[in-house]
């Protein structure tokens, strides 16, 4: 009895499984008559499948003013075959040379261009990327056989060249490869969404949406980074510099400013450059600093106690190291005669800095040296950093040590040297520069970034020591261009001989004139590196040519953040004089016409100060290029007329004194 259940039970097995044969074989047949049906209609059944490009995120300055955006835009590509059956099957009237011609004409991309592509043996041929949508809709209308669409997005940048180096690039498949757009791309990316489409039998599907990517707020101000491009080009045009970097932070957090560099370029469009034109000079140059490293040389020094300020040194404008002859830039051989140590930096003396650092010794000198960050990257967030070259330490001789002592020997960039300085101008404590000041994500999380100390490479005291002497040798030095009435400017010059790439030596013609600066010195709000790479004409020093640009973009700084002076000293702008007249102030605007979208009313920034300004610019989704200190006197265009958003305002400033001068001049005179 139990084996015939079990008999039963497999009869019954084996009639279901050939039953469920059948079935599957049935719907295979018929999935197969199906495909062979549409096949005989010239109808093909095709499943594709998608990753969609998510949004990538924002790039903003500290103000909030947008630096870097993705906007949607539409690839066009064409299907040949599907063209060719379309014409032969005479289900269209258009020929390729028609629609070759009218995506000329829409996409100005020549016609032969298009019709080559078109006549390729191809299923997919790729006509345009990065098509404005408008020019899609244009084409989308001509209903045009075999022509398709698929979403993209293209990098924007506003401000054109504005930190063109910093920002970086976005190649065509929306990755980042170069300056922040790189370090941050994972942020800025964003999640690829996926979609499937089945045509003819069943909808477009989306299986999973998009996630757009991260925004990034930076601590770079368009303000300071106006104002230092602003220099970086008047001084290409004055000096024709092979190189020229300026580079700014806030020396009590490490917070960066702002840096650029020429050569440069517009990231709008970019594959016209090449990767000289798109380096970031500012943390991947490596250079011999000259004497704004003394700044260095002298602070350690003075905290291994082996130089006080008074202490004194022979300079008879020479020293012998070894075989080897040390002059000063201004010697001639023409002799200091006895100089104390701080008289040594205001002369900027090689003499007296080679002594000093043979008295600090290798062993201390090296320690410094990488207590400082020099030989290591500073970690800054930006692609490209260079950690520069120290001379190895069991290689150093006594002539190495000496010319090291005054920038000579070791390579160092830009951003080590001035984030070195910073730890001097804030009271001995090294902290690793950024860019980013917070990341906002599409979920409203919010990441923000804080200063970051490293370690405190000297004691309060000898900072407060070495910034008296920079002081002085602005206020009575080599650095004397820098200096500005009422304000505390610590600051050293720098002119170095570059290497002759024949003889190997150092060159009597070629050199890097820089400057170094903070101030105000005693609550410093920027340090400031300036550098000039082979400089042309009668001029190379490093006070003369870039003294006046420290000058200006300090005192614009201090101006924009409502500090135009240090200390108890009173401010000639926030006072104003006694006089009959009182300080201008913006008038009513009255817009010449209603704004479209996308546009902006100028307003009336009359005697505001340089933060004002840039605060009513910026609410008005503008921007500004200025001259001058002090307040508004000027403007171009003119209040209440509509330009586009983004526009930049010419605006010049000048002191109240000046302003009211003029406004005196410009009235009738009395009545006898």
């Amino acid at each position: 009895m139990k084996r015939s259940y079990f008999a039963r039970e497999k009869v019954l097995y084996l009639v279901l499984v050939l039953m469920a044969t059948v079935i599957v074989g049935r719907l295979f047949m018929l999935q197969v008559i199906d495909a062979a049906e549409l096949k005989a209609k010239g109808i093909e059944r095709r499943t594709s499948s998608a990753s969609l490009l998510p949004e990538r995120g924002k790039i903003l300055d500290a103000q909030g003013n947008v630096l870097a955006q993705s906007i949607p835009v539409k690839e066009v590509y064409g299907d040949p075959r599907a063209i060719n059956e379309l014409i032969e099957s005479k289900q269209t009237k258009w020929t390729k040379e028609e629609i070759a011609a009218k995506l000329s004409e829409i996409l100005s991309i020549e016609q032969e261009v298009i019709l080559e592509k078109l006549n390729r043996d191809l299923a997919w041929v790729n006509i345009a990327n990065h098509v404005d949508l408008e020019k899609a809709d244009q084409i989308k209308a001509l209903k045009l056989p075999g022509i398709g669409f698929s979403d993209q997005q293209k990098r924007v940048y506003p401000m054109d060249r504005l930190a063109a180096s910093v920002l970086g690039i976005v190649t065509l498949d929306g990755n980042g490869a170069e300056g922040l757009e790189a370090f941050y791309n994972k942020e800025l990316y964003g999640t690829p969404g996926y979609s499937s489409q089945q045509s003819l039998l069943n909808p477009s599907q989306l299986n999973e949406p998009a996630m757009r990517g991260a925004d990034l707020r930076l601590t770079l101000d368009s303000t300071i980074q106006y104002l230092i491009e602003q220099q970086l080009d008047q001084l290409l045009e004055t000096t024709q510099g092979k190189h020229i970097a300026i580079l700014a932070m806030d020396p009590m957090t490490g917070r960066i400013l702002g840096m650029g560099s020429r050569p440069t370029y517009n990231p709008n469009d970019y594959s016209t450059t090449d990767p000289e034109e798109r380096r970031n000079l500012t943390i991947s140059m490596s250079y011999e600093p000259g004497s704004t490293f003394k700044i260095i040389t002298g602070a350690a020094a003075l905290e291994e106690g082996a130089v006080q300020p008074d202490d004194l040194f022979e300079d008879p404008g020479y020293i012998q190291i070894g075989p080897r002859y040390i002059t000063n830039w201004d010697s001639d051989f023409r002799p200091h005669g006895k100089v104390t140590f701080t008289e040594g930096m205001m002369l900027s003396s090689n003499v007296v800095l080679s002594q000093v650092g043979m008295n600090l010794g290798k062993e201390s000198f090296y320690t410094y040296l990488k207590a400082f960050g020099f030989g290591s990257r500073t970690g800054i967030d930006i692609i490209g950093e260079d950690s520069a070259l120290l001379v190895p330490q069991d290689q150093a001789r006594d002539i190495e040590m000496a010319t090291m002592s005054f920038g000579q020997a070791n390579l160092v960039t830009p951003i080590q040297l001035l984030t070195a300085i910073s730890s001097i101008a804030n009271g001995g404590t090294l902290y690793k520069p950024y860019i980013v000041d917070k990341i906002t994500f599409p979920d409203g999380t919010v990441q923000e970034k804080s200063p970051e100390p490293v370690r405190q490479v000297i004691s309060k005291a000898t900072a407060e020591q070495m910034t008296a002497i920079l002081e002085a040798v602005v206020n009575e030095g080599t650095g004397a261009a820098a200096k500005i009435p009422g304000i505390r400017v610590a600051g050293k010059t720098g002119t170095a001989q570059k290497v002759d790439p024949d003889t190997k030596g150092y060159s009597k013609t070629d050199f890097i004139a820089s400057f170094a600066a903070y101030a105000p010195a005693d609550n410093p709000k920027i340090a400031l590196l300036i550098l000039i790479d082979t400089p042309q004409g009668e001029s190379h020093q490093g006070g003369t040519l870039a003294g006046p640009v420290a000058k200006t973009i300090i005192e614009g700084t201090l101006q924009y953040y409502g500090i135009p002076v240090s200390g108890e000293t009173p401010s000639e702008v926030s006072e104003i004089p006694e006089t009959s007249f009182e300080r201008p102030a913006p008038g009513e605007v009255v817009p010449e016409r209603t704004p479209l979208k996308g546009e902006s009313v100028v307003p009336d920034l009359t005697g505001l100060t340089m933060r004002q300004a840039g605060e009513k610019l910026a609410a008005a989704e503008l921007h500004f290029h200025f001259s001058g200190t002090g307040l508004v006197r000027g403007q171009n265009p003119q209040p209440g007329k509509v330009v586009n958003a983004g526009t930049v305002i010419n605006v010049e400033f000048a002191t109240l004194e000046e302003i009211l001068q003029q406004g005196s001049e410009s009235e009738p005179p009395p009545n006898p």
